[in-house]
Parts: C-alpha cells; sequence; structure tokens
C-alpha cells in the first residue's frame, strides 16, 4: 500500500510515510494516537478554562502558563490533520505549500514553547530570589509585553529559512520521513545550494534553543544559590517544590528534542520507525505531559480542576 502511495504522488507533492512495516495496522495504530490528540485538546482547553475563570488564578505565574497551554495545544493541531490522516488512510501525501505551511508552524510553535519556558523560570527566579518586588516586576503590563516578545521571536525569524524553501528544486524522491512535514526533511529531498537553510537554521537552534536551555539552567543555579542560603529546611524545601512543575515541563520538552536530534544525527543505521516514534514523541509528548504536570504538582490548579469535575458530577 505504501509503495502504491509512493508511486503515485504528484510531482509537487509529498509522500508522508506514516508508520514503515505497519501498514496492515494502522486501524489499531489510530485509536491510541485518537485518544492522545483527545487528551491533548481537552487537558490544555481544561487548563486555559480554569485560569480564565477563576480570578484567584489571575497571577503571573498562570498566565505564563497559559501560554505554554496554548502553544501546547496549536502544536498538537498543527500535525493532527496529516498525522490521523494517514492512520485512517485518506491522506497519501501532501502539496509543497501545506507543506511548508506546516513546517513553519511546527517549528515556530517549538521555539515559542521554548521561549514561555525561559518566562517561567524567570518567574520562577523572580519569586524566589527577590519575592518582596515580585508583584512590581512582574505587572500586567510587563507580561503582555513579555507575551508579545516571545509570539515575535518565534514567528518572525523563521520566515527567511521556511520561505526559501519554496524556492528549492525537489529532484530527489519525496518522501518524507515522518507524518508530518520538517525543515530538515524538506532539504534533504532538495538538490539546490541549501547552505543558507543549514547554517541560519542551525543559527536559529543555537539563538532559541540552546540559549534558552542555557538561560534557564542558569536562572536555577542563581535560585539554587537563594535557596540553600535560607536557613529553615521547611522554607527551602516550599521554595523548590514551587518549581518542580516547571522543571518537569522543561524536562519533557528538551529530552525528546535531545532524543530526536541523537536519532537524527548518529542513527541512520536504525528502523525508520526509530525516526518516526521519535518524531511524534517530540511534538506530542510536552503537548500531552504538561496538562497533567500542572494538574497534578501545581495545588491551585489541582483543586479548581477537581471542583470542576464534582460539579459536573453533581
Amino acid at each position: 500500500m505504501f509503495a502504491l502511495s509512493i508511486t503515485n504522488i504528484s510531482s509537487s507533492g509529498f509522500a508522508v510515510t506514516g508508520f514503515p512495516g505497519l501498514e496492515n495496522y494502522y486501524t489499531w495504530i489510530s485509536i491510541p494516537f485518537s485518544i492522545i490528540y483527545m487528551t491533548v485538546f481537552l487537558g490544555n482547553c481544561m487548563v486555559l478554562h480554569v485560569i480564565r475563570t477563576e480570578p484567584s488564578l489571575h497571577q503571573p505565574m498562570f498566565y505564563f502558563l497559559a501560554m505554554l497551554a496554548l502553544t501546547d495545544l496549536c502544536m498538537g493541531l498543527s500535525t493532527m490533520p496529516t498525522v490521523l490522516g494517514v492512520l485512517w488512510g485518506f491522506v497519501q501525501e501532501v502539496s509543497l505549500d501545506s507543506c511548508i505551511a506546516q513546517s513553519y508552524f511546527i517549528h515556530g510553535l517549538s521555539f515559542m514553547e521554548s521561549s514561555v519556558l525561559l518566562a517561567m523560570s524567570f518567574d520562577r527566579y523572580i519569586a524566589i530570589c527577590n519575592p518582596l518586588r515580585y508583584s512590581s516586576i512582574l505587572t500586567n503590563e510587563k507580561i503582555r509585553q513579555i507575551g508579545v516578545a516571545v509570539l515575535c521571536r518565534s514567528s518572525m525569524l523563521i520566515p527567511p529559512v521556511i520561505i526559501r524553501l519554496k524556492f528549492l528544486t525537489y529532484c530527489r524522491p519525496h518522501v518524507l520521513s515522518h507524518s508530518f512535514c520538517l525543515h530538515q526533511d524538506l532539504i534533504r529531498m532538495a538538490c539546490s545550494d541549501i547552505r543558507f537553510n543549514s547554517i541560519y537554521g542551525l543559527a536559529l537552534v543555537i539563538s532559541n534553543l540552546l540559549l534558552d536551555a542555557v538561560l534557564i539552567l542558569v536562572s536555577y543555579v542563581m535560585i539554587l544559590h537563594t535557596v540553600l542560603s535560607i536557613a529553615s529546611q521547611e522554607e527551602r524545601i516550599k521554595s523548590l517544590q514551587t518549581c518542580v512543575s516547571h522543571i518537569s515541563a522543561v524536562l519533557v520538552f528538551y529530552i525528546p528534542i535531545i532524543g530526536l536530534t541523537m536519532v537524527h544525527r548518529f542513527g541512520k543505521h536504525l528502523s525508520p520507525l526509530v525516526h518516526v516514534l521519535m518524531g511524534n514523541t517530540y511534538i506530542l509528548f510536552p503537548p500531552l505531559m504538561n496538562p497533567i504536570i500542572y494538574s497534578i504538582k501545581t495545588q491551585q490548579i489541582r483543586v479548581r480542576i477537581q471542583g470542576l469535575f464534582s460539579m459536573k458530577g453533581a
């Protein structure tokens, strides 16, 4: 079935790989993926609803959490049509324009999530290292400015490298290695000069993901230094507990990225199925886990969600 879909693709389209070797099980594979996408959608919508409707949660930390939930929601929606379309059998190829658009949203949302996690680390740094000035530093206006900066940084730096994809010549087999479009997949199929895409893409990764990771690490070194200077052990634990959710979200985001990078870099001998699974983990694991992490680890969110379900059950 997959070989047939490759031979029948148009000259301007790209065949989506799906899950190589498991084509006969797509109906069964679609069940867990449908559940995952539904959980991503409902979980992040619930977090957004709780923060919007509960006045006591209108605080800087929860505003940043709302940004994270919105980013995760969009990330899930950006890949759902092609992934489920492949599994349900009505998507065999995507056009170049659709592929470029999807690539823009996937990479842009990844950079946005990294930026939001950096902003959340700044929030935790101010809350623990300078608590008396927390409300005066993180005002509503300042949070709006941070939100606009995150949006601009994530959306305005990517177009040069994404638009360039439109003008490349694709002479190699038009077969994507995932069920969705990634920049590195498209330039792999190009026979034009891709030096700009390679250099600019690497610069984006360094100036966004890598720099954000370093700054988050620095913020936690400073937080740890402040916490260790607190005399009371109980206060130390209480301070660190406010960071557990954010640290978990950072790990959930960066570990799949590192894993996917290692697979692409050193795993060329691995089965294509491994690449596909790592790609889906990179896309879906953070949006799936973040609502669960914050629902369990953040008391204010947990209590409001429990109250929401108890009202429905009453």
